[in-house]
């Protein structure tokens, strides 16, 4: 019944060819770095649909090309989906030349390949989606789809009135002005705000630098949902199966976000009608 029920949560989502070149595909599913993805290709380590490729900037089509490294493929088996309680000093990659720990280190061993669903930085704990479905992953993370995301933080300092409001209307970043959030003053205690904060984007390290933005820095960071999903009671370093209804939830989330994107796109392209 599981099944059936993501099979065609699965089917109503929006249809979306995800194409990466070669490097920037084995990068985005946590199976090494950019730059050693360049390497395993140029010595031949690595293959798309049975044929070697020497060349790191191919263009492959996730879930659909096979792709294997040392003849072992990325995708194969059933399509599972995790969610995990990150730790906070917990790095959001497969290895660690450094030997940091990984969140592959909380997960044991797993028949499938399982991929993060976007990324928590070092100093971030809470929720971290996981999964060996491409298509779902692009649909969950591409902030084209407005699949808000939502933080709890403790500031260093007590944001004012002025400060809250520059969140909620969106910031000026170095990479552009942020999208309006939603912005929760929850308590403000030793000199210190606790909020709650929902963005809709997934840049580097975005609320962190938000929240130097308006004169503050971030104290500690746990993100606590992802659309509907929520950590609710699991434990610090655990992990669980999302259900079948969480799956379609998040499909659902996604494809409305989609839509209202593809209509605001289409009102700033129609001409200003004659008064």
């Amino acid at each position: 019944m599981k099944r059936r029920a993501k099979a065609a949560a699965a089917q109503q989502a929006p249809q979306k060819r995800v194409l990466k070149t070669l490097d920037r595909a084995l990068s985005k599913l946590g199976f090494c770095s950019r730059t050693e993805a360049e390497g395993w290709i140029r010595s031949g380590r690595v293959r798309v649909n049975g044929r070697p490729q020497s060349d790191p900037e191919t263009w492959v089509e996730l879930g659909r090309d096979r792709i294997t490294v040392d003849g072992k493929p990325l995708f194969e088996g059933r399509k599972r989906y995790l969610l995990l309680y990150k730790p906070k000093g917990y790095l959001t990659t497969w290895r660690d030349p450094q030997g940091r720990p990984t969140v592959y280190d909380l997960l044991g061993k797993t028949r499938e390949w399982i991929f993060p669903v976007g990324r928590l930085d070092l100093d971030t704990s809470g929720l971290l989606l996981m999964t060996n479905d491409s298509e779902f992953a692009e649909l969950v993370s591409n902030p084209e789809f407005h699949v808000p995301k939502t933080y709890l933080v403790k500031t260093s300092t007590v944001l004012d009135d002025a400060q809250m409001s520059a969140l909620r209307h969106g910031v000026e970043l170095k990479d552009g002005p942020t999208r309006p959030a939603e912005v929760v003053r929850l308590r403000d205690s030793g000199g210190r705000t606790f909020l709650e904060i929902t963005i809709t984007e997934g840049r580097n390290r975005q609320v962190r630098r938000m929240i130097e933005a308006v004169g503050s820095q971030v104290l500690k960071l746990v993100r606590t949902a992802i659309g509907p999903v929520r950590i609710g009671r699991l434990e610090i370093g655990k992990w669980r199966e999302l259900t079948a209804a969480e799956v379609g939830a998040l499909l659902h989330c996604a494809r409305r976000g989609a839509k209202r994107a593809a209509k605001a796109a289409s009102r700033r392209r129609e001409p200003p009608q004659p008064v």
